[in-house]
């Protein structure tokens, strides 16, 4: 298991785990699952390792992939500004 460190934001305990991320790419959502990162116990911030930034880099660059890719679908609302 990785050492995380202390939160950069909090400087609370970084703990492992697997979370989902989202990115946007070319303006469509992308989800990657199953992410190690550490987590903050505290505040919830998340990193993750320069080796697992280059991977991610790499899923989101490979076109085919993405095309391959089960999809899920996601509500959008928009924002109603209300005037007083």
């Amino acid at each position: 298991m990785y050492n995380y460190g202390k939160c950069h934001v909090c400087g609370g305990r970084m703990e492992e785990a697997e979370i989902k991320q989202d990115f946007w790419v070319s303006g469509r959502l992308v989800v990657i699952e199953s992410l190690p990162a550490g987590v903050c116990r505290q505040c919830g911030e998340r990193v993750v390792k320069a080796d697992i930034g280059r991977q991610i880099a790499a899923l989101l660059g490979d076109q085919k992939l993405r095309r391959k890719a089960r999809t899920m679908s996601v509500p959008v609302i928009t924002f109603a500004k209300t005037i007083a």
